[in-house]
């Protein structure tokens, strides 16, 4: 199982008037870390796009734990929960400086053709896409 890590440090603008990380900038974050992941993987969403595929959220769920701060940096880190060749579900857990577990989430998202919104199939279409998340996708068998 692959586990990619991202580390971002947090800018004054993303944070609310109490100080904190403004709840819907985890998001952008947990995009940031997907491209990361794509392109540990040895691809890159842009050459997808490029192909008329895009790779729209279809559920998000996120857990908020500590709070963030402006100064602050923080580590995000991705894995492939499930993949089925159609649908994606990646797992998120983003960490204070202190290593102290911030959120756990989770994002789910299919393929579809960028005129038409119909799925796609990522086996059929990107059969190496498809290898590399078999290979990293988080073992059915894992026990966390």
């Amino acid at each position: 199982m692959l586990i990619s890590t991202k580390e971002i440090e947090v800018r004054y603008a993303e944070t609310d008037q109490m100080g904190v990380v403004y709840h819907a900038n985890y998001l952008v974050w947990m995009e940031v870390a997907r491209t990361q992941i794509v392109k540990d993987l040895g691809f890159n969403y842009a050459h997808m796009e490029e192909e008329g595929v895009l790779s729209p959220v279809t559920d998000v769920q996120i857990s908020y734990k500590k709070p963030l701060r402006y100064g602050q940096t923080a580590t995000v880190k991705i894995w492939i929960e499930e993949y089925d060749g159609l649908r994606t579900t990646y797992g998120y857990e983003i960490y204070t400086e202190e290593q102290e577990l911030a959120i756990t989430a989770y994002s789910k998202h299919v393929c579809v053709q960028k005129d038409s919104f119909r799925p796609i199939s990522i086996r059929r279409k990107f059969p190496d896409w498809h290898d590399a998340y078999e290979k990293a996708k988080k073992p059915e068998s894992f026990e966390d």
